[in-house]
């Protein structure tokens, strides 16, 4: 259920927090969205050099963060651009953000969290606890410019950006453990229709032995673009293409758009106007606007009676055995609005008093999305209380990694486009959302062959990995531009299929501790100045570092190396080495990574074999992890997982179970060392 942060919260993670109330409010704060937190540490005697001042000037709240220290500026969730945003203004304002670049000030989500590491590689967080429009100024202050009332502030100390981003989960949410396979390759496009079109683009994978798990299904398969329905000549039997799926080892995701078509006789919008769910004008009279339907209204998600009505349209839409969900256009959309494309600011929602009462849509217009998918993700789990939900969104708010992944929207076929989904991501994970990933390819545009094997190589690493494509752009699935690119893209998927146990294990500790499973290089080491502004390579969990290029010279990668670490390829093909389009992959000293076969789809079969990649550090030794499940349903949540330790004694790997009591199918180990002798030619 969706909360809200409180005095009480704060206290719950000791020192590790404190929050500012604003003296300039009269009364309590605004409620903010937050989950409860668990007891912290010790009072942290930095929280000093962070300290807010507050103003009111030209009708706009003001909060400036006076840091004695020189820091590094990070997190502020979805931005396009270069991972260090010191310098920058970023705005935080929900809108449909078409081809954006690195010159667009905010797009489809807002965070309103910065990340500051200091020099000495300790950092802090500061949260501005407002859900109306902001602009945050980086320069040699933190600066918030904010359209609605005098927020208050939470500022999060810790020893380095790691123990600050977990804090940071601990008051906003964490994570929900994913099924395993929405770990896979996911394939989209608008629109892969009618339904014949999807049952051969599942087979013709099959066929290519092109490792995949999801096809998704955009807006083409609804009756006229009306939310909940099926077109009866494209998708007559869904449940039959669904099942047909299901036996060639695929999972569906369809989408859902919050603009409902109004028509007299449409069940959902006669009974969401006769249930007053509807967003209204100014005046009070329904709102509309223009989405793919044509003349649309939009559900009022600030009402729990609205999130409750909406939660229950899922039970006979997922009883077609639909696996996955898409919220998209949820910013929320308005087409009939230029350049802003969203829903009047003046709009009134009749929000509960839970989520702070009646007001216009320029005070909840941040949380829409969050809020829609808050209704989703409880609709889906009580219509299929058996399965783990996998819910994508376009848009969210700070916390909303609580209900859903997210992708960084409709991005274009560019080079410029692949190099920034490298920093988009990271600082999604830094500010919460585990789990994310760009277009691979470009969503707009015309992608081309040395453009996709590049992205497919880098993109096959995101914690979210899917390729998807706009309406009359050029094909680019994988065999889109002949056999040398349709191989390059086998290798990145099978790449992706071996690294399945380590992402599981990663996505597992994101699940219970708050860590991105995607990590800056400075992660490595916070205190080395030389990796705060590297773009172009990322940390996947602790241990493997990923080298790309994303530039069309192809001239190589060319962020440094942290010291140690040894480059490692994957598979048992002598390409992969010299395949200049996959990124570079290097293990660090002292760990040990577990890797599975290459299969079809993530659960083709029981893995009967865990090759494990060893590289010792100086001292001989070398540690690493192995989380399992059933990889869906909720046994695990009872204690019904394993967690396996290896580590090395007496020059072996030795293997442990540390924790749970789940029972999987046996399976054996083979050692690969990596070391001083291992040639990375």
């Amino acid at each position: 259920m969706l909360t809200w942060l409180s005095a009480d919260t704060i206290t719950d993670v000791g020192g590790r927090a404190r929050r500012h109330h604003n003296p300039l409010l009269d009364g309590p704060p605004p409620p903010f969205p937050a989950y409860p937190a668990e007891p912290g540490s010790e009072p942290a005697d930095r929280l000093g050099d962070a300290v807010p001042d507050f103003a009111v000037t030209a009708g706009r709240s003001l909060v400036r963060i006076r840091a004695a220290a020189a820091t590094d500026r990070y997190g502020l969730g979805e931005v396009c651009g270069p991972l260090r945003h010191t310098g920058r203004k970023i705005t935080g304002a929900t809108h449909d953000a078409f081809a954006y670049d690195d010159r667009s000030d905010s797009l489809y989500q807002a965070h309103p969290w910065v990340l500051c590491v200091r020099g000495d590689g300790s950092a802090f967080g500061v949260i501005v606890e407002t859900t109306w429009q902001y602009t945050a100024h980086l320069h040699d202050h933190l600066l918030f410019e904010v359209d609605g009332p005098p927020p208050a502030v939470t500022i999060i100390d810790g020893d380095g950006p790691a123990e600050v981003v977990r804090t940071l989960a601990a008051l906003t949410g964490r994570m929900p453990m994913p099924p395993r396979w929405a770990l896979g390759y996911h394939q989209s496009r608008w629109s892969y229709a009618p339904a014949d079109e999807v049952r051969a683009l599942a087979r013709r994978f099959r066929e290519r032995q092109l490792p995949a798990d999801v096809i998704w299904i955009d807006i083409d398969y609804m009756d006229e673009f009306r939310v909940f329905t099926f077109d009866p000549d494209g998708f007559p039997d869904p449940a039959g293409l669904v099942r047909e799926l299901h036996e060639l080892g695929w999972r569906s995701a369809w989408m859902i758009d919050p603009g409902i078509k109004i028509e007299d006789g449409y069940s959902i919008y006669d009974d969401a106007r006769g249930g007053g769910h509807l967003v209204t004008d100014a005046g009070g009279e329904e709102l509309h606007g223009v989405v793919w339907p044509g003349r649309s209204a939009w559900p009022d998600f600030t009402r729990a009676e609205t999130r409750d009505w909406w939660a229950g349209l899922y039970d006979e839409f997922l009883a077609h055995g639909i696996d996955a969900v898409w919220n998209d256009m949820n910013e929320p959309t308005n087409l009939e609005d230029m350049p802003d494309r969203t829903i009047p600011a003046d709009s009134r929602h009749r929000a509960d008093d839970a989520l702070g009462g009646p007001d216009s849509h320029a005070r909840y217009r941040n949380v829409y999305g969050m809020l829609m998918t808050e209704a989703s993700r409880r609709g889906m789990e009580a219509a299929r209380p058996e399965a783990r939900p996998f819910l994508l969104t376009r848009s969210t708010f700070l916390g909303g990694q609580r209900y859903a992944a997210t992708w960084t929207g409709d991005n274009v076929s560019t080079w410029d486009h692949l190099a920034w989904s490298i920093p988009m991501v990271l600082n999604l994970g830094l500010s919460g959302q585990p789990i994310s990933g760009p277009d691979i390819g470009g969503f707009a545009g015309r992608c081309d062959g040395a453009l996709l094997a590049r992205w497919m190589g880098i993109g096959c690493l995101f914690p979210f990995a899917r390729n998807h494509a706009m309406l009359d752009t050029p094909p680019q699935e994988p065999w889109a531009f002949g056999d040398e690119v349709e191989a390059t893209c086998r290798r990145a998927l099978e790449r992706r299929y071996r690294l399945l146990p380590y992402l599981y294990t990663l996505a597992r500790e994101a699940s219970v501790s708050g860590l991105p499973i995607m990590r800056p290089a400075f992660f490595a080491d916070p205190a080395d100045d030389a990796l705060r502004d590297i773009d172009t390579a990322f940390l996947l969990g602790r241990d493997l570092y990923v080298r790309g290029d994303v530039t069309k010279v192809g001239a190589g990668p060319d962020a440094p190396v942290p010291v140690g670490w040894r480059r490692v390829d994957l598979l048992d093909d002598p390409v992969e080495a010299k395949d200049r389009d996959l990124p570079e992959l290097y293990l660090r000293p002292g760990a040990i990574l577990p890797l599975g076969p290459v299969m079809q789809w993530s659960d083709e079969r029981p893995i009967d074999v865990v090759t494990l990649l060893v590289h010792p550090a100086g001292d001989g030794h070398a540690t690493g992890t192995l989380y399992e499940d059933d990889g869906d349903g909720h046994a695990h949540l009872d204690g019904s997982y394993r967690v396996t330790g290896f580590d090395i004694v007496d020059a072996a790997v030795h293997t442990t179970v540390v924790e749970g009591d789940w029972d999987p199918a046996s399976w054996e180990t083979e050692t690969v060392w990596i070391g001083p002798g291992w040639s990375d030619e």
